[in-house]
C-alpha cells in the first residue's frame, strides 16, 4: 500500500504543474489517476520513468489530483526527488506551488 500511495503523490504533482483547462467530470479524473498509475508504478521501484509516464504527467489535469493530497500521503515521498522526476519529464514545477497538502518552496 506504501507504493501504491507514493506513486499517487507522484503523479498528483505532475499534474498539478500548469494545467489550466475546462474541469474535468469526477469519471474523468478517476480514469486519470489510473493511467498514471499504470503508466507509472515502475518509477516507484526507483526505475526511470517511460515515455508513457512523462506523457501522462505532461496531460492530466491538476484538478484530479490536488483533492488527494494528504499529510498521510507526502509522507511517504521524497519532494526533491518527486521535483527532479517532473522536471525530467519536461515539466517546469513552478515555485513556490501548493496543492493539497504539498508546497514546493
Amino acid at each position: 500500500m506504501k507504493i501504491y500511495t507514493s506513486l499517487v503523490v507522484v503523479l498528483i504533482l505532475m499534474m498539478i504543474l500548469g494545467m489550466t483547462r475546462a474541469a474535468p467530470s469526477a469519471a474523468h479524473c478517476k480514469k486519470e489517476r489510473k493511467l498514471a498509475i499504470n503508466a507509472c508504478i515502475s518509477v516507484m521501484y526507483g526505475r526511470r520513468p517511460s515515455s508513457t509516464c512523462c506523457k501522462r504527467a505532461r496531460v492530466s489535469h491538476v484538478e484530479c489530483i490536488c483533492p488527494v493530497i494528504t499529510p498521510g500521503l507526502l509522507a511517504t515521498i521524497n519532494v526533491n526527488r518527486l521535483v527532479k522526476f517532473i522536471e525530467g519529464c519536461g515539466r517546469r514545477v513552478p515555485r513556490p506551488f501548493t496543492c493539497g497538502s504539498l508546497t514546493i518552496p
